[in-house]
């Protein structure tokens, strides 16, 4: 058994694999890893960065949501592209994606990094979802992609998503 099955299995770290329709391609891509201690993470790594802190979080609330309501989460990835696209969170269900997560700390519009949006539009027109979201350290306006902060994400999820 490997040592990242095993932390899976007990719940200490759950691996998010790529959003693809082949198995074979998403297997071959490497796992995102979220840990659920993150106190413990930072001790051993000496650093705390709060942007990926952010994300770790997003993941859990998601994964909570997501196992009781039957939803799948991934994440999408431009691999060999000098741009190297990513969306942080593909959520579906019955392979039809419903919604769209990047998590950027950011605290004003002028903060978002631009990758961030144009990553949500590009996917959004070769998967076909319109409900795109970022999550932010303390930013909120609705548009095209909404962008929530974090607090009250965390605090309405089962109404922001699904």
């Amino acid at each position: 058994m490997k040592l990242l099955d095993y932390f899976s299995q007990v719940f200490f770290a759950f691996p998010v694999q790529i959003f693809s329709p082949s198995f074979k391609a998403s297997a071959q891509h490497p796992k995102k890893l979220f840990i659920v201690d993150l106190g413990l993470v930072n001790q051993f790594t000496g650093e705390s960065e709060i942007g990926k802190n952010m994300e770790n979080v997003v993941f859990l609330q998601l994964y909570r949501f997501a196992s009781r309501e039957g939803f799948q989460i991934n994440y999408w990835k431009e691999y060999g592209k000098s741009e190297g696209l990513e969306v942080d969170f593909v959520i579906s269900r019955n392979n039809k994606v419903v919604q769209l997560i990047n998590v950027s700390y950011a605290g004003s519009m002028e903060e978002v990094r631009p990758r961030e949006i144009k990553s949500l539009e590009k996917v959004s027109k070769e998967l076909g979802c319109k409900k795109l979201t970022i999550i932010t350290w303390d930013f909120l306006k609705e548009d095209e992609i909404a962008y929530v902060p974090l607090w009250y994400w965390l605090l309405n999820t089962s109404r922001l998503i699904f």
